[in-house]
């Protein structure tokens, strides 16, 4: 499968924005930057934090049965939501089991008064069934919890707490419009569009071994919409399939979303979007790997071994694996290492994503070529380390994921028991060793540090250094990439062009530029398109506008794994979910509704306004990805295996009415390519579509 280039600088705005959203990092500064927001968009802070907080510790209460301590947070932060009969009455049903589970004869006495002055009156006016499933439920008092066979084994069923806290999650969600951060909605959603790509398509995901894991199959419940919310008028039917095909719902579950929603369809979206269920522990180990990589945060790591987070592990309650999907467990904080530096982080693009380098303390460096010495390297990283040395206390330092509701008061959850407090310390400390297995690979004694350096100096357009830097290290690197040399070689030819220096301008395209361009015919190209600098009057432009961040990262990633430092999971992920979403939009011939809420359009700008042409080498393949061809996947070549239709033409070669389109996907609860497919069959007419298909 194909990858699309990706805007990493984009790419480390969300990812910064989510550390900060989610409290992973030691930082005091405010999560999002003003230019990243819009009207029409989510708000990139961290003000949903403390509701968030509240969601996950009452969804932990109702999955570990504790009821009443949960309606008690429910009441003290979020009361309107037990107005709505249905809701409660599925609680106290939930609580009435709980009382009966602990099985004594003072609690079934329990269990009665509460069926007489709760249960029984809340069943009369919840919903129509509700008082049928009042009675069904009393059939608990006859069969036991362990009988597998009673008519009311689904209601002792745990699996039944879990579903009652997701559905509470899901409806505190849409009314606290606490939604989990952008990064984290846009990950799920690509990671969706790229998993019914690959099955539409019939192909494999080469990124299955983590998505699977990553994002995982059960949702949550939706919320329910308000009675008085079931008249509303009817909505554009263009919203409802867009929301439908989004995120994979039927019409009348896309109806009810925006019902819940009061029409508003990207609240409607986000509700969907957070109701999907992804592996808070690993996404955080991903992330954390990338800013490691990215130099946004420290490298240093610290066992989980503080008596301080053991307590607080024993002071909440530590759910059971099923209803911890989300909601990690208490991560271990880290510590400055020897090797550990800093980064500065600037704004890129009007964001909060900063610049990233620094250099630490190295020693006993490997060596990387066998024509230098260890003399040489440690001169090398020397040199460079003095390009980083005011940047040294600006990286930010990771502190894990942790449940602080110390400012909930008087409100106390239930405790773990010593053996549950034992399975999750067990848990956290593996994630935590994996991790720290990972970043020792990347640490790589120093090699990190340089290879973020010459990241650092190449975002700069410091590119006659990082050559000399590297050709010092390693003088072997450029002659196996020389696409990387052309790249870094046209850099400087541009600076000195825009500083007026055109004979030492000269120079470089004498002595490096030509001689590259004649070894690999595809440089000849941008070879001219560069030489034609000379005679642009504005030259300051060009350098201003040369793709220098999508530069940097091909170089790390490529000198990178010259050292033996692999790129990150997340890169990969990233990378084959952008292209299948390119080439899903493709199929359905439109635009995605929600790719701007998602800052998708800008993980996908990726600006190489000149070095872009550079990608079609051969050569450079594997190292750059500062542009690619997108493959066009044919609709008519996939969607549908129907051999017979009365007309072959392509669906791109006809032009549908797009209310043609709509009719279709209504009527048949068809997906919108299929729709065109169809269509395109008939001459775009919807009544013979429609008329064919229930002949």
């Amino acid at each position: 499968m194909d990858s699309s280039p990706v805007n990493w600088e984009a790419l480390d705005a969300l990812i910064i924005d989510f550390v900060k959203s989610e409290k992973l990092i030691e930082d005091s500064s405010p999560p999002s930057s003003p230019s990243l927001t819009s009207p029409s968009s989510p708000s990139l802070s961290s003000s949903s934090y403390h509701s968030r907080l509240i969601i996950r510790q009452i969804r932990r209460l109702l999955a570990a049965g504790d009821i009443d301590a949960a309606i008690d947070l429910i009441r003290a932060n979020a009361p309107f939501v037990l107005d709505d009969h249905r809701l409660l009455f599925r609680i106290q049903k939930q609580k009435f089991i709980e009382i009966l589970r602990k099985g004594t004869t003072e609690d079934r006495r329990l269990a009665i008064d509460y069926l007489r002055t709760s249960l029984a009156p809340c069943a009369l006016n919840a919903y129509p069934e509700a008082y049928e499933e009042f009675k069904h439920v009393l059939l608990a008092f006859i069969y036991d919890k362990d009988d597998q066979t009673s008519p009311v084994a689904n209601e002792w069923d745990e699996k039944r707490r879990h579903e009652i806290a997701g559905l509470t999650s899901s409806v505190l969600r849409g009314h606290l419009h606490a939604f989990n951060p952008i990064f984290s909605m846009t990950l799920r959603y690509l990671i969706s569009i790229h998993k019914v790509f690959c099955f539409r398509q019939g192909m494999s995901s080469p990124i299955s071994d983590l998505t699977e894991r990553l994002l995982l199959e059960e949702r949550d419940p939706p919320a329910i919409p308000q009675e008085n919310l079931y008249e509303a008028p009817p909505f554009d039917e263009v919203d409802i399939q867009a929301l439908a095909h989004a995120v994979e719902l039927t019409r009348q579950g896309a109806i009810d979303s925006l019902r819940f929603a009061k029409g508003d369809l990207f609240q409607a979206f986000q509700n969907e979007i957070c109701r999907m269920r992804l592996d808070a522990s690993m996404l955080d180990e991903l992330v954390r790997e990338y800013c490691i990589y990215r130099g946004i945060v420290e490298s240093g790591t610290q066992p989980l071994s503080e008596p301080s987070k053991v307590d607080k592990l024993e002071s909440g309650y530590c759910s059971s694996r099923d209803c911890s999907l989300d909601v990690d467990y208490s991560s271990a904080k880290c510590s400055t290492s020897e090797t550990s530096t800093t980064t500065e982080l600037s704004g890129v693009q009007g964001t909060d994503a900063e610049l990233r380098y620094a250099s630490g303390p190295t020693n006993n460096v490997e060596d990387c070529s066998t024509s230098e010495s260890h003399q040489s390297e440690n001169s090398s990283l020397l040199r460079n380390r003095s390009h980083g040395a005011g940047e040294r206390n600006k990286r930010k330092r990771w502190r894990g994921r942790h449940d602080e509701l110390d400012f909930i008061s008087d409100m106390h959850v239930n405790r773990c028991s010593k053996q549950e407090a034992g399975i999750a310390m067990q848990v956290a400390s593996t994630t935590i060793t994996k991790l720290q297995q990972r970043v020792e690979n990347i640490i790589g004694e120093g090699k990190y540090e340089f290879v973020l350096g010459m990241k650092e100096l190449t975002s700069k357009g410091m590119a006659a250094e990082v050559v000399e830097e590297i050709n010092a290290l390693d003088p072997n690197f450029f002659k196996e990439n020389p696409v990387l040399l052309f790249q870094l070689k046209q850099v400087q030819f541009l600076k000195l062009v825009g500083s007026g220096d055109h004979p030492g301008a000269l120079r470089v395209a004498c002595s490096h530029l030509g001689p590259l361009a004649a070894s690999d015919p595809n440089l000849l190209k941008p070879l001219k398109e560069t030489l034609l600098s000379l005679l642009r009057p504005n030259e300051d432009a060009i350098v201003t506008h040369l793709p220098l961040h999508a530069l940097a990262t091909s170089l790390q990633v490529a000198f990178g794994k010259r050292l033996g430092i692999d790129e990150p999971q997340l890169m990969r992920i990233m990378r084959a979910t952008l292209h299948t979403h390119t080439e899903w939009f493709k199929l359905q011939m439109c635009k995605d509704r929600f790719e701007s809420l998602l800052r998708i359009d800008s993980l996908k700008d990726n600006n190489a306004t000149v070095l872009t042409s550079l990608a079609t080498s051969k050569s450079n393949t594997d190292s750059c990805t500062l542009g690619s061809s997108q493959v066009t996947v044919s609709s008519t070549a996939h969607v549908s295996d129907d051999g017979g239709s009365p007309n072959q033409a392509s669906s791109r070669d006809v032009i549908c009415d797009e209310n043609a389109i709509l009719k279709v996907m209504e009527f048949l609860a068809l997906p919108r390519a299929d729709a065109i497919h169809l269509l395109a069959q008939y001459n775009g007419n919807a009544e013979t579509v429609i008329q064919q298909i229930f002949a």
